[in-house]
């Protein structure tokens, strides 16, 4: 059996993503959802075709190498991140398919996050980029995690939102809420799709590119096997 990342797949799903005032790769974040997707359906063996694809679109702009290396960091950060959600032995596997093609020029020796900060800054950073994604929800969903397990609430402020999510040198804030969705959307998880799909219109996506983050993270999931018991949430069109 071939690989489901076809060129036409990967073009069709790059199609469903608004076009945008900018121009060029970079303005179109569907490589990061269908790698993300792909992982976080226990596809790592495809995640290598993403890249590639989006590579090639990449050199046919520019031969710029500072960018080629911007790429391959997103498409790693965003399998990082998704760990948390997919699963870590996911992500791990997904992260050794990608290095067994990655260019040796375009692979990385060192550690993108600060290793010395003090967890207290982490647990600060954590706290406003959560408020900022759950808005006037965020206090609630907080004492909810809180409250079924005061470890969980520490954890996803802290080392989730804090030290992984916070992180955002590499991938934009708006980016890493696509990743969380498109992760989210293949596990099957709708609490925290539609927690997740609100988020990505608090940080300023419009309802078009949140629906064309929703349907291609859906398309992935879909050929890569997986079904949704109750369905998939979705796109508000006014969040608060």
């Amino acid at each position: 059996m071939g690989p489901l990342a076809t060129t036409g797949f990967l073009n069709h799903l790059k199609s469903i993503y608004p076009r945008t005032n900018s121009s060029g790769l970079f303005s179109n974040p569907w490589y990061i959802i269908t790698a993300v997707a792909f992982c976080s359906s226990n596809r790592p063996e495809e995640v290598p075709f993403v890249f590639q694809h989006a590579l090639s679109d990449l050199k046919a702009e520019s031969d710029s190498h500072e960018e080629q290396l911007l790429l391959a960091r997103k498409v790693r950060d965003a399998l990082f991140k998704a760990g948390l959600t997919a699963g870590y032995p996911r992500t791990i596997n997904s992260l050794v398919a990608l290095n067994e093609i990655m260019p040796k020029a375009l692979r990385d020796t060192t550690t993108m996050r600060r290793t010395d900060t003090i967890i207290e800054q982490y647990a600060k950073t954590g706290e406003a980029l959560f408020r900022s994604i759950y808005g006037e929800t965020a206090d609630s969903v907080q004492s909810l995690l809180d409250t079924v397990y005061p470890d969980m609430g520490w954890f996803s402020n802290t080392i989730g939102y804090g030290l992984t999510y916070g992180y955002t040198d590499i991938l934009s804030p708006l980016e890493t809420s696509y990743t969380l969705v498109a992760a989210l959307i293949a596990s099957d998880s709708p609490r925290q799709i539609q927690w997740h799909l609100d988020g990505a219109r608090r940080r300023g996506a419009t309802y078009e590119e949140v629906q064309a983050v929703r349907t291609i993270s859906m398309e992935v999931a879909k050929v890569s096997g997986i079904t949704w018991r109750d369905g998939v949430p979705e796109v508000k069109d006014m969040v608060g």
